[in-house]
């Protein structure tokens, strides 16, 4: 049953950012559209569980409150990102005509994302190109300026950039030099993607000491939201799973990015994690990633589940899923950037494990079936929707409340717990309440196919 949609926003009620890491990708222009569309009531919010009935008392931001922007290192306009995903069958015919103000909007707060060839080294002539440092600051700054020059509350930075490969060493890759960039602009992050983000040995800690909501990672969309019920299932009739085996076929910007066995590799840990939660063990078998640029925005996955029954009587389950992945995820991304704007509203800091329904890797600790994910998700509704802090007082997974400035414990002169290279200020600098959200999306690191723009699953 749905709630009543989103209302037009008095204009003296506040206003949120969400910020784009992979901006000008399909799944950040199918949001964008998508919420515009919504708010206006042109479509129902088919997909988004904010919308529903559970969510009504939430104090959520409304969808008209909204306000986006980002980084990407493409210059494809959203208005001609929405005609080609119209083309494609992914948005409705129409629809980027009815919204286009809003997409000009959008696309008129992106900025250059990176690194770019000659960052984090030498540049093509020889000289030192932007480092680590450099970029978070750039990064931090341009959210910055979007949360004072748009008069926002906050912002939430979301990374629904294309897949990297799991880092090598020390070195931050791209999705954590965004994710640094949020913390130093005092912004919660949400990681709907499988790269490493706030995971990485530097930041992890930092985020802890944040005083700020963090979600992740990697959405749970298509085969792994259907694993993620099968699983359970068999685990509680007792039934023995030998085997599961599953492909993925899959085009876009996506595809192309887990043409990579490196990318494919972190995608294809978050599937297999799910089933060794779910099943309380490991079973045989591999998924495989096939790229299919034929397929473009559609994805075909199938499952093969080998188990036995009552006396050994062997037997198999078969499924295929057949599904949009623009339209599967843009929905979900809005609910986050809304629960997430909503916990730091509330003043809830740390790993939203809560919000563990929506990721096939979740931070914090918090049950894998998603009827009980579910479960832990309405109640943290009710708890934002409560006149208290957002304090849960029977002590459940997730965030807590908190009484600090944003980035508490992240500023100082370069002391230990700082980025590495940080010097005067480390990740905290600068960053004031109310800050926006950053995050940079597409980009890579010389050589990279992981970001080359915002296409998500």
């Amino acid at each position: 049953m749905s709630a009543e949609p989103s209302q037009p926003t008095p204009s003296t009620a506040p206003r949120f950012g969400v910020w784009f890491i992979g901006a000008r990708g399909s799944v950040a222009t199918t949001a964008v559209a998508g919420c515009a569309a919504v708010a206006a009531g042109l479509h129902p919010p088919t997909g988004m569980v904010t919308e529903t009935e559970p969510f009504a008392a939430s104090g959520l931001p409304s969808l008209s409150s909204l306000v986006f922007g980002g980084h990407d290192t493409v210059d494809c306009p959203l208005p001609k990102r929405a005609e080609h995903l119209a083309a494609g069958g992914v948005l409705p015919h129409g629809l980027p005509s009815a919204v286009h103000a809003e997409l000009v909007a959008a696309d008129q707060e992106i900025r250059p994302g990176g690194p770019l060839p000659g960052d984090t080294g030498r540049g093509p002539d020889g000289d030192p190109g932007r480092g680590d440092q450099d970029l978070i600051d750039v990064f931090a700054a341009d959210i910055r300026d979007f949360v004072a020059r748009r008069g926002l509350a906050g912002a939430v930075v979301v990374n629904v950039a294309s897949t990297e490969p799991a880092p090598a060493g020390d070195a931050l890759p791209p999705s954590s030099l965004y994710a640094a960039a949020a913390l130093r602009a005092g912004c919660p992050y949400v990681n709907f993607t499988p790269s490493t983000g706030l995971h990485h040995p530097a930041l992890a800690p930092l985020a802890e000491a944040s005083g700020l909501p963090y979600a992740g990672r990697d959405g749970k969309t298509g085969q792994t939201l259907l694993r993620s019920v099968l699983g359970p299932m068999f685990l509680q009739r007792a039934l023995a799973v030998r085997a599961w085996s599953g492909t993925n076929l899959l085009g876009g910007g996506d595809g192309a990015a887990l043409a990579d066995p490196a990318a494919a590799a972190a995608k294809n840990a978050g599937k297999e994690r799910v089933l060794t939660d779910t099943l309380g063990g490991t079973v045989e078998g591999e998924t495989h990633i096939d790229d299919v640029p034929a397929l473009g925005d559609w994805k075909t996955a199938w499952d093969h589940i080998a188990f036995d029954g009552f006396l050994g009587a062997r037997m198999v389950l078969q499924t295929t899923w057949q599904g949009c992945d623009s339209a599967l995820a843009a929905p979900l991304v809005l609910d986050l950037a809304r629960l997430t704007a909503r916990a730091r509203e509330k003043g809830i800091s740390g790993p939203l494990g809560e919000l563990g329904f929506y990721f096939k890797d979740p931070v914090g600790a918090g049950p894998s079936s998603l009827a009980e994910q579910y479960t832990e998700l309405t109640r943290f509704a009710a708890r934002l929707g409560d006149d208290g802090d957002g304090t849960d007082p029977a002590g459940d997974s997730g965030g807590s409340a908190h009484g600090s400035g944003v980035a508490h414990g992240l500023g100082g002169g370069g002391r230990a717990g700082g980025l590495p290279g940080d010097g005067a200020g480390g990740i905290g600098s600068g960053g004031r309440s109310g800050d926006g959200a950053g995050g940079s999306g597409g980009g890579g690191r010389p050589g990279d196919r992981a970001h080359e723009h915002g296409d998500r699953r």
